[in-house]
């Protein structure tokens, strides 16, 4: 059965629900919101969500963030507000639980960019819609959605695939890792000493891959991880917000590029990801991010598809 026959084949609703993490969430939930990803890629347009408002709030600047979010809400009918946060009164001193009572009188769903997840947890305390987490400092749901379904796309299957990341343990690495324990994979995240990903996420992480077939594990040592792997995924070494600690970071991470002799490690057909944006030659090569085997603008494209089939399990319906 494939994705598509098993989401038509139950009952199944997701309407009103906030996605903060997909700790929240079942593998059940994760498999019907990858096959409506999949229905809504080949069929781009409709009227799903005809009449509905989205608010996008942004604390941090984005391309794919703001793009895929308000082109996907026009392909579907609907209609996407850009709020900067320097722009409304949430920026001069207006409290988050009265933005989120204020905007749930006006829109159908808000989209939050942020810096803390406190910041975003309060605003959906305070909402009476549908709050979806564009990024905040602890995870990235819909970026390892897009990332999970780009794998299930180059692979056909997500079970037992190897999904090794390389790099630091932030929020990409957080969602990431708790998608691929709840799909049954074998992630594997090679980072250095003291830029381990959250030992709390870890911790429930394993938990899910036990329950699933799957299994995590913190490796240090880059070579060895990568080694039969599937999948190899890195990020920038530096992230917003961090740009105090670049010049550690670059000494600290010189030994984890994805370059060609790591890569080669991998098994001979394995696919390269990247959330992006990328500096070459830091994080990754050239001949690495723009060779034959990267899917990284497949992988930015998925990130409207994914968040279509969100926005129309929140507030529309299948």
């Amino acid at each position: 059965m494939n994705l598509m026959e098993q989401m038509m084949s139950t009952s199944y609703s997701l309407k009103g629900k906030n996605v903060l993490s997909w700790l929240d969430f079942s593998q059940t939930d994760v498999t019907q919101l990858l096959a409506q990803a999949q229905y809504v890629k080949e069929n781009p347009h409709s009227s799903a969500l005809s009449g509905k408002t989205l608010a996008m709030i942004f604390e941090k600047s984005s391309t794919r963030t703001r793009v895929s979010f308000e082109v996907g809400m026009v392909q579907m009918g609907g209609h996407a507000l850009y709020l900067n946060s320097r722009d409304i009164q949430i920026g001069r001193g207006e409290t988050i639980a009265d933005t989120a009572k204020v905007l749930s009188g006006y829109v159908d769903a808000i989209m939050f960019r942020t810096t803390s997840h406190e910041k975003l947890k309060e605003l959906a305390d305070h909402a009476t819609v549908p709050v979806i987490n564009g990024l905040c400092d602890i995870y990235h749901p819909c970026q390892a959605l897009a990332d999970i379904y780009t794998i299930l796309e180059l692979k056909g299957r997500l079970s037992g695939l190897k999904l090794v990341y390389v790099g630091d343990g932030n929020n990409v690495a957080h969602s990431l890792m708790i998608l691929a324990a709840m799909m049954g994979m074998e992630f594997v995240i090679v980072t250095p000493k003291g830029y381990e990903p959250d030992a709390d996420i870890v911790e429930k992480s394993k938990k899910l891959a036990s329950r699933y077939q799957g299994s995590v594990t913190i490796s240090h040592n880059p070579i060895e991880a990568v080694e039969a792997a599937d999948v190899i995924y890195t990020d920038v070494w530096t992230s917003m917000g961090q740009e105090e600690e670049a010049e550690a970071r670059l000494k600290a991470f010189e030994e984890f590029q994805v370059n060609k002799t790591l890569f080669s490690k991998a098994k001979s057909n394995a696919s390269f990801l990247h959330c992006l944006p990328a500096h070459r030659d830091e994080e990754v090569t050239g001949e690495v991010i723009d060779g034959p085997q990267s899917a990284v603008f497949q992988q930015a494209e998925n990130r409207m598809h994914v968040q279509k089939a969100i926005l129309q399990a929140v507030i529309g319906s299948w």
